[in-house]
């Protein structure tokens, strides 16, 4: 039996249903929207969870839509036996009732003002192409028709494009007789991308001036719904602004309109034959929790029942972490001194840490302290909430790795830092005393790399063999090879060098729970290498010189011995 197709990718709700894709009803956003009564609802969410197909759900079922004549749209049949067609007379009276202005700063990621800026009128240009039919009517005097005409062309003046929804409203307001309502998307992107590229302040002025115009003071607006993946009303962009709702991930308030509940997953799986695989779905893409509802990542489970539905092997990938933006993740491993690499290492083998919790820190906030960091990571999907607590008026929440697919994030995001970190460092030192056989400087060496590195592997010596594989690739003139038989067994590590009078390097990696215990480890790495030969290959081809290594590890500490055929 052929399954509807999976929306990859798709986030407009009217493509959704004319293409018949499959579709978790999601509509009774629209009842919580009316029944909060709120001016302006700021919902906050972490990236790919849903947040533009709610907008443009909210925008097919109230938009009073007119084509290029201005001739009404009738949208109704998008919304026969979905679930808002159940909630009662009062809503679906609401049906197509308001003109729309619906604005999406997504793609404002450019790396320069000019540039964003640039992307973002043309964004607002469109809005004003999209009701065109205003313009061409006789209902607005000729200077505003002039106003309309250069937003309309891109040649406004920049104070025009600052107050351009207020003024759109007005006129929408003037041709339909009802007020508008503002849709925006992915507001907090520009300021995101504005802060990483160095013009923050100026993006913040621009933004200000256009929610503060449509937003604040508009007696044309009938209300907005805005969606971000952070509260950010410290910004100034909503300074005022005291009707604003905000329903971010702690509220129970539409806990259900983003994100997949377990049994909307399990339906899901069902309809694809794939029911079994319900356990390894949740391990990988469930974990979060908006307000007291548990939710699985969408973007993850429908790739993940895509790419699967058909196979009788399935295997689970990062779909989540190879999209979002993982800025946060990298700043906190960069900025990281000991004691968070310590909490961050606690997190990665399955702990918690506890922060307090502020929803309205600001981009400017995010170095004044490593708990501002923490907040970005929870708010982001980074962190979830296991347990929470009221103390000295501040929310404290105990948070954890949400699931396998973000851990994956954080273990990619620290290999790439350490890789980096190892590099751009002169290991010249290190190759000398690994030729010299000299275990001192090797000792010393290794354990201030180890007190500054972050490790996260649940098996100590998968940890320490990669960060012996970091610290040794690409020295001198050497070939590095790993666990390969040499001998009657596989050392961990042999550096075998181009030059045949150079010493083959031969080393065996050691774990000792007690640091009493690592230097009989150190020993008994050492008789390892002899007794099983491991240097017996390299002797018969000729070979005549060899260093051999006993490297013993405990916790962030090691302890190296030599043994010298020079």
């Amino acid at each position: 039996m052929a399954h509807r197709p999976l929306p990859i990718g798709i986030e407009f709700y009217k493509e959704m249903v004319d293409k018949n894709y499959y579709y978790v009803d999601k509509t009774t956003m629209i009842k919580d929207v009316l029944d909060s009564h709120a001016k302006v609802s700021l919902f906050t969410r972490p990236r790919r969870f849903g947040k533009t197909l709610a907008i443009t759900t909210l925008k097919a079922f109230f938009e009073d839509e007119r084509d290029r004549d201005g001739k009404p749209i009738d949208n109704s049949r998008y919304f026969k036996g979905k679930k808002i067609a159940c909630c009662g007379r009062e809503y679906m009276d609401k049906m197509g009732r308001y003109p729309v202005i619906n604005l999406s700063l997504k793609s404002a990621k450019q790396p320069a003002f000019d540039m964003a800026y640039g992307v973002l009128t043309e964004q607002i240009a469109g809005e004003f192409r999209r009701h065109r039919y205003v313009y061409e009517s006789d209902v607005l005097y000729e200077e505003e028709k002039e106003k309309y005409k250069n937003i309309l062309w891109g040649s406004a003046e920049y104070k025009d494009y600052a107050t351009s929804l207020a003024f759109l409203s007005e006129c929408l307001q003037r041709y339909h007789g009802e007020n508008a309502v503002i849709l925006i998307d992915e507001y907090d992107v520009p300021l995101e991308n504005s802060y990483f590229e160095g013009f923050y302040h100026q993006m913040i002025s621009f933004l200000r001036s256009l929610f503060e115009s449509a937003l604040k003071t508009n007696p044309f607006l009938e209300f907005a719904v805005i969606t971000g993946c952070l509260r950010i009303s410290r910004e100034s962009i909503f300074t005022g602004l005291n009707n604003l709702k905000i329903v971010s991930i702690l509220q129970d308030d539409g806990a259900e309109c983003f994100g997949f509940t377990p049994e909307e997953v399990k339906e899901m799986l069902a309809c694809y034959g794939m029911e079994n695989c319900m356990e390894e779905v949740k391990k990988w893409y469930d974990g979060y929790l908006f307000g007291q509802t548990e939710v699985y990542n969408p973007w993850s489970v429908i790739n993940y029942i895509d790419e699967n539905k058909a196979k009788s092997q399935i295997f689970p990938k990062p779909y989540w972490s190879n999209t979002s933006s993982n800025s946060i993740v990298k700043e906190l491993v960069a900025q990281a001194d000991r004691e968070v690499r310590e909490e961050i290492e606690g997190l990665l083998l399955g702990g918690f840490i506890e922060k307090p919790i502020h929803e309205d820190i600001t981009y400017n906030d995010i170095y004044e302290s490593q708990d501002n960091l923490w907040n970005f990571l929870f708010f982001t999907g980074y962190l979830k909430k296991a347990e929470e607590r009221f103390e000295n008026h501040t929310i404290y929440l105990k948070m954890v790795i949400p699931n396998i697919e973000v851990q994956y994030v954080y273990q990619n995001t620290i290999l790439s830092w350490f890789d980096k970190k190892v590099k751009s460092s002169d290991r010249t030192p290190l190759y000398h005393a690994l030729v010299a056989g000299d275990a001192a400087t090797v000792q010393e060496i290794l354990r201030k790399q180890l007190q500054e590195t972050i490790s996260f592997y649940d098996e100590a010596e998968l940890f320490y063999h990669g960060f012996m594989a970091g610290m040794l690739g690409g020295l001198g003139e050497y070939c590095l090879k790993s666990n390969r038989e040499y001998g009657d067994g596989r050392p961990d590590f042999l550096m075998e060098p181009a030059d045949p009078k150079m010493p083959v390097i031969i080393l065996e990696l050691k774990k000792a729970d007690k640091f009493s215990l690592m230097e009989g480890q150190c020993e008994a790495a050492l008789c390892q290498i002899e007794e099983k030969h491991y240097d017996g290959e390299h002797k018969e081809i000729g070979y005549e010189h060899y260093v051999k290594y006993g490297i013993c590890f405990c916790r962030k500490n090691c302890k190296v011995k030599a043994e010298t055929e020079l």
